[in-house]
């Protein structure tokens, strides 16, 4: 555990919180893997189910993007200049950045093909495509986690982390925020859920309570519904 945190995995006092990442990344891997299955589940043909899933797998890419663009722009030109032995680290980075992109072009390739014919083919093309990205992005993230983290507790300050945070959830808007807090609590912890539902106002709190997890649990059952009772699930 990064050593922003203590062995619970609340926040240190004075240290960024840098299990937030942690927390934020499961989104990423949950997603990643099941979003080949979801494609392999769409009958020859069943093109309003495609459509379905690639809106899915649209706002995956969207948000992993922008995940990644924050990095970028707020974590890897500040480790290169206060962490001295950073840079080779910081550069394995942004190549793993850039083979994840080059995997998401992959997708990008078959995704349009198959959202409109919901063709077999192009459907097992993409899963393939899915499967070989999620392959470079488990290598990054599992680096990051592992060797970028520590450095983020130690060289940047709690206001430079948490604007990492509250711009991760500029750009989303107004009708998916309980989607996107749904994901984020779904496979946390309860000392998670309690830290990040903390963060948030008391009308976001109530609006969570009362709306937002009937809502999410509604969305991953008509997403996921088709892969109940698969075998080697």
């Amino acid at each position: 555990m990064p050593r922003s945190s203590t062995s619970s995995g609340l926040p240190t006092a004075g240290r960024p919180y840098t299990h937030e990442m942690v927390v934020v990344h499961r989104v990423f891997r949950r997603e990643s893997a099941l979003l080949p299955r979801l494609v392999r589940a769409v009958p020859d043909g069943a093109s309003a189910r495609s459509a379905q899933i690639s809106a899915h797998l649209t706002d995956y890419v969207s948000g992993l993007h922008h995940h990644h663009a924050l990095e970028d722009e707020l974590i890897w030109p500040r480790l290169r200049s206060r962490a001295g032995d950073a840079e080779e680290l910081v550069a394995r980075m942004e190549e793993q950045h850039g083979r994840i992109d080059s995997t998401l072009e992959a997708v990008a390739r078959w995704a349009p093909q198959w959202q409109g014919s919901a063709d077999s083919v192009a459907g097992q093309e993409l899963a393939l495509a899915l499967e070989e990205h999620r392959l470079a992005l488990l290598d990054h993230l599992d680096d990051e986690e592992r060797l970028v983290l520590p450095l983020v507790a130690e060289h940047l300050t709690v206001d430079e982390w948490d604007l990492v945070g509250r711009r991760g959830l500029e750009n989303l808007p107004k009708d998916k925020v309980m989607i996107a807090i749904g994901a984020i609590l779904e496979d946390a912890t309860e000392d998670e859920r309690a830290y990040f539902l903390g963060k948030a106002p008391l009308l976001g709190r109530l609006a969570w309570k009362l709306l937002g997890r009937r809502q999410y649990a509604t969305a991953c059952r008509a997403l996921r519904a088709p892969l109940e009772g698969e075998a080697g699930r």
